[in-house]
């Protein structure tokens, strides 16, 4: 579990910064100054939990179970849902997708919830 969570947490991290680079640059011009901004929170929090989860990848070794397993994936499905769901509402405006990004949101709290249960039950 350890390589799995570094290794999707290295890709995240990877794809964070060519969106970062990608709203800059091409985005710029091309998208409002909301949607571009719409656009960047998606790409500030992939990094957040790119970042999070190499953090479980390291946690997995010093404090092993379940919660911090469950942290993992939930940080992978709150990315999805939460960026994922903002990149598309930005380069789409299709607004019902923001319905989804609080579903997105809440799995990331929840990962939050659970790394930190991790470390105080060890």
């Amino acid at each position: 579990m350890d390589r799995l969570f570094f290794v999707i947490g290295a890709v995240s991290a990877c794809i964070a910064v060519a969106a970062g680079a990608f709203g800059a640059h091409a985005l710029k011009s091309r998208l409002s100054a909301d949607m571009l901004a719409v656009f960047e929170v998606g790409a500030r929090y992939q990094m957040y939990h790119a970042l999070a989860l190499l953090a479980c990848a390291w946690a997995v070794t010093k404090w092993p179970g379940t919660l911090v397993s469950a942290a993992g994936w939930l940080f992978i499905l709150g990315t999805l849902l939460f960026s994922g769901s903002l990149y598309v509402l930005s380069l789409t405006g299709l607004r019902w997708l923001g319905a989804i990004t609080p579903l997105g949101g809440i799995a990331l709290l929840a990962g939050w919830i659970c790394l930190a249960a991790a470390a105080i039950k060890s």
